[in-house]
């Protein structure tokens, strides 16, 4: 199984987005979405109707460097991370 990662960073304001996907269609849908604004010059602009909500101006859009990857994610990992955050909510 993978995880796949956007990571939009900018020289003035740092890490303006690191956005994880499971679903390798979602994440190329939001490529894709990333790319279409550069190239028409318009406001990244997303909201998924329930938790997820990003506006990045053009102007910052255009002059951040935009990272794209798939990082292979195990059960094993998934179980330990599981372990260490019921740890920390049981102090």
């Amino acid at each position: 199984m993978n995880i796949y990662n956007i990571k939009i960073t900018n020289e003035t304001h740092v890490a303006v987005l690191n956005e994880n996907f499971v679903n390798k269609t979602q994440f190329k849908l939001f490529l894709k979405m990333v790319h279409g604004c550069i190239e028409l010059k318009n406001d990244l602009s997303f909201f998924n109707g329930e938790d997820f909500y990003v506006h990045i101006p053009y102007k910052t859009l255009s002059n951040s460097v935009i990272l794209g990857n798939a990082v292979p994610y195990t059960l094993s990992e998934h179980l330990e991370n599981k372990s260490k955050i019921e740890s920390l909510v049981s102090k």
